[in-house]
């Protein structure tokens, strides 16, 4: 059988996606992708073996199996609810934008009404099976903290009036609920998006964002207290070598939820 997938976006994560594709599944898709950044100069290195589209509504008319958005919070708002009511059945990559409950609630709809699934990939993060277990329980408390090093926070800082380049010591950019988080930051905190829509919720799940000279890679720390127990988890992860503000494990994790979708076998 051959699978259809589209991709909404061909940025770094998505480049990074295919390569595994094409090196786990061989002949046993075929690829597009929905992308509105002009072209670089030189050869396309994905020429002739990702179809270009140009409009949602190529997009609609080529009927992919699975279409994985990888462009940004706005592609979500743009182009989510016709794929989902379509029937296409969708990943969604940025993941702060279901922090808006209004879109959320309208792309639900839309996926019932098109008898579509959403999936959302762990991304930079682990443990969700466990704040899922927690999820309705209003004696459960979860802190997110995500400390990065200062590459990930340049823009950030300098529209704060703070030289990067002067920065010597860590230096807390945020402290607040994951849905203020994830909608002032989303190039940076989709993960705290993802663990409170896996929890308990937006405004309980709480986030602090440290931006620190002496990081080591990106560092997510989560900590679940309830009376069923507690759990702590810590991850270093490689910042992605084209974009320091995610993490190089968030392209494997897109591609495991792929590869999850399509499979007769799942674990978990």
């Amino acid at each position: 059988m051959t699978h259809r997938i589209a991709f909404i976006g061909l940025g770094a994560i998505a480049s990074d996606v295919a390569a595994g594709l094409f090196a786990d599944l061989g002949s046993a898709f075929t690829l597009a992708a929905l992308t509105h950044t002009p072209a670089a100069s030189g050869p396309d290195p994905w020429a002739g073996r990702i179809a270009p589209l140009a409009t949602l509504d190529d997009l609609l008319s080529w009927r992919p199996d699975l279409v994985v958005e990888m462009a940004g919070q706005p592609a979500v708002q743009q182009y989510g609810e016709a794929c989902l009511e379509a029937g296409l059945d969708m990943v969604i990559c940025s993941v702060g934008a279901l922090a808006d409950d209004g879109l959320l609630a309208r792309l639900i709809a839309a996926a019932e009404r098109g008898r579509a699934r959403i999936r959302v990939p762990s991304g930079a993060v682990a443990g969700l099976d466990y704040l899922q277990a927690l999820a309705g329980r209003a004696d459960a408390q979860v802190v997110y903290e995500s400390r990065k090093p200062v590459a990930a926070w340049r823009a950030e800082l300098l529209a704060l009036g703070i030289d990067p380049e002067t920065l010597d010591a860590s230096r807390v950019l945020f402290n607040g609920p994951a849905r203020e988080a994830a909608l002032r930051f989303p190039k940076n905190l989709n993960v705290a998006a993802t663990l409170a829509l896996a929890g308990v919720g937006m405004e309980r799940t709480r986030v602090e964002v440290v931006v620190d000279p002496l990081a080591c890679g990106n560092q997510h720390t989560v900590r679940v207290t309830s009376p069923l127990g507690d759990m702590q988890i810590q991850l270093v992860n490689a910042p992605a070598p084209t974009n320091p503000k995610t993490s190089w494990l968030v392209a494997q994790s897109v591609l495991s939820t792929i590869r999850r979708h399509l499979a007769s076998f799942t674990i978990g």
